[in-house]
């Protein structure tokens, strides 16, 4: 009881450094049949009385995390909400649901739960860009693959994605975090594992307008999955940024890494001309 006591005394500790405003709220998933736990960041400037609507940041966690992960582990992401007036939205992708609706599990329907129903009551309930320019998404590791996947397949609700050590194609660790669970055999079941996993689905890029950044630790075991999703993006000459940084699969370099995902989220909501800075200050 006393760590959790300190903890959380430490949490509030943190929180009073920043101006942004923290929320946890829980959404029904009608596809899954229970609610789900996510992060609402707001911006300093949201609570100006202005007519402004904002660009939205959906934040994906990784593997064995959850919806708290990036609030605790970097709570800087409330300054990067106020520094670009960006909303920031955190769901709980569950322990390792890899973020698409599983073939083989039906309780796992994370896809449509994020690109749906999160999508629809974010937009219903909060003061947000309601158009796909006004609209990213990114993550870590396991959330790296779920955001472009998400991304990919449904390129009408996010204009951008990016992703820090994502792992793309999922049959290389095949034996770990639970993909067996999540789409069956590799061999009996092999076309789970091709249509879910991201290096294979580029070809939705065709005539695509979707921006995408990814970057990974040079020292990362995703590495070479990095590697091959650029080289495979380059084979079809479609326009990306790829980063390699010094650095390995763990929160020192995703703290670091997370700031360049803003930049260039922030660009891309600055060139779409839905996005004024003038709108989000306060007087």
């Amino acid at each position: 009881m006393n760590r959790i006591i300190i903890i959380f005394i430490f949490f509030l500790t943190r929180q009073a450094c920043y101006s942004a405003c923290v929320d946890t709220v829980m959404v029904h998933s009608n596809a899954m049949k229970t609610d789900v736990l996510n992060v609402v960041v707001l911006p300093n400037s949201y609570s100006c009385e202005k007519k402004c609507s904002f660009p939205v940041l959906y934040l994906l966690h990784g593997a064995g995390g959850c919806y708290s992960n990036w609030i605790i582990r970097v709570p800087d992401i409330q300054h990067y909400s106020d520094m670009y007036n960006i909303i920031i939205i955190c769901p709980d992708g569950g322990k390792t649901s890899w973020y698409f609706d599983s073939p083989v599990d039906s309780s796992c329907r994370y896809e449509t739960y994020i690109s749906q129903e999160l999508v629809t009551n974010i937009d219903h309930n909060y003061k947000t860009i309601k158009d796909k320019k006004g609209r990213a998404i990114c993550g870590l590791s396991m959330g790296g693959h779920g955001a472009l996947y998400l991304a990919l397949k449904h390129q009408d609700v996010w204009g951008a994605a990016g992703s820090m050590s994502g792992l793309f194609d999922l049959s290389l660790f095949s034996d770990r975090w639970d993909l067996i669970k999540r789409l069956g055999d590799v061999k009996n079941d092999s076309a789970n594992w091709y249509n879910n996993s991201v290096i294979h689905l580029i070809n939705l890029l065709e005539n695509s307008t979707l921006n995408i950044f990814f970057e990974c630790g040079s020292s990362d075991a995703f590495y070479n999955s990095n590697i091959g999703l650029h080289e495979a993006l380059d084979s079809m000459n479609f326009q990306h940024d790829f980063i390699i940084h010094d650095g390995n699969h763990n929160w020192e370099y995703w703290q670091k890494a997370i700031e360049y995902q803003f930049l260039y989220i922030y660009n891309f909501f600055c060139t779409t001309k839905i996005y004024s800075k003038e709108c989000y200050k306060c007087k």
